[in-house]
């Protein structure tokens, strides 16, 4: 199935209960449910803080699979570019060897003679008609090869303008898919905005903690020391972050959703990631729970959609959910599926 297709039915309006959760809100914020269907029953205030977290976690599931169809996006570009470069090396080639034949005709043709038989009646003796007629063999020896040769090249540069037609035409579909993906998340995000904002300040905390699990106080500087400078780098670089906002799709410098954190954590210690917390749980070494050490690298849920970095202690900094800042939390909240060593 591909990427679009399984994006489009993830974040189905039935799949995040649209309906069920704006009648949800409306009944916890006290709106006149006259107007509502009499078959919606009425929730609960935690109820309704329990429906706008799930949803918050089906959005960072379509960022996220937004994220990747970009990183995807970039692959087929540059597949494209490079293609593009290899007809322009191909046809350079061909150009060189084409002159080169024009030479080695031009040579027999101007040469002692078009055959050996003029080689033996134009010879003055039998030494001068050997080295002749070897002359004339190795003409067309060296003709033969260099048509051999243009041959191939032609064949080399067809083949390449037809790869590159296939990679311009990929990374088109490609850009068309994340438009369209593009579109449907910030419609997404609009909605979700409007149900979080009709929810009171405790809901709102009840729904960030039910997704983004619990806030911790940060340890003070100094205090998380990892094993190599490349990581004890990305996590003092994601450390520094604390208190940015939580923004979809975004990998920073002042704002940034859970894989664009990661990203720009490590792009500091010269570790390029992709923007994608499912590319990203796939890189480097796996690592048990009891292993884990500071810049460590863990992802949550299956399929991956969250991801967070290591500081020791059962702690993580992560860029947790909308309506809270990059933070500091455990390791341990709900979802964690495994951990990666990337340095």
């Amino acid at each position: 199935m591909a990427t679009t297709d399984r994006i489009r039915m993830s974040v189905s309006p039935r799949h995040f209960r649209k309906r069920t959760l704006l009648l949800a809100v409306v009944a916890v914020v006290g709106v006149d449910l006259a107007s509502a269907p009499a078959a919606a029953d009425p929730v609960t205030a935690e109820d309704a803080a329990s429906l706008v977290a799930e949803r918050g976690h089906q959005l960072e599931v379509l960022t996220e699979a937004f994220n990747e169809a970009r990183e995807n996006l970039e692959i087929q570009q540059a597949a494209a570019a490079a293609a593009t470069a290899d007809i322009a090396n191909a046809e350079a080639d061909l150009a060189a060897l084409s002159d080169q034949l024009a030479t080695v005709a031009q040579t027999a043709y101007a040469g002692d003679g078009l055959s050996a038989l003029q080689a033996f009646m134009t010879s003055g003796s039998p030494e001068e008609f050997v080295d002749r007629v070897a002359l004339l063999e190795s003409v067309a020896g060296h003709h033969s090869d260099v048509v051999d040769r243009v041959s191939a090249l032609q064949a080399a540069a067809e083949e390449a303008r037809a790869t590159a037609a296939r990679a311009a035409a990929d990374a088109q579909q490609q850009v068309d898919e994340v438009a369209a993906q593009q579109s449907e998340l910030q419609a997404e995000i609009a909605d979700y905005r409007a149900q979080y904002a009709a929810l009171n300040a405790d809901q709102q905390e009840a729904a960030d903690a039910a997704h983004g699990g619990q806030t911790l106080a940060a340890p003070s500087p100094g205090v998380v020391v990892a094993n190599s400078a490349a990581a004890q780098t990305a996590v003092d670089t994601a450390m520094a972050q604390l208190g940015d906002p939580y923004v979809w799709a975004a990998a920073g410098p002042d704002s940034f959703d859970c894989s664009g954190l990661t990203q720009y954590a490590f792009a500091a210690a010269g570790i390029s990631l992709p923007h994608s917390s499912r590319l990203q749980a796939a890189m480097g070494q796996a690592v048990s729970r009891a292993d884990l050490q500071p810049g460590d690298l863990v992802y949550f849920y299956s399929p991956v959609s969250h991801i967070g970095i290591y500081i020791g202690g059962g702690q993580m900094v992560h860029a947790s959910t909308f309506g809270e800042p990059v933070k500091v939390g455990s390791v341990d909240m709900s979802g964690y599926a495994g951990a990666r060593r990337i340095v």
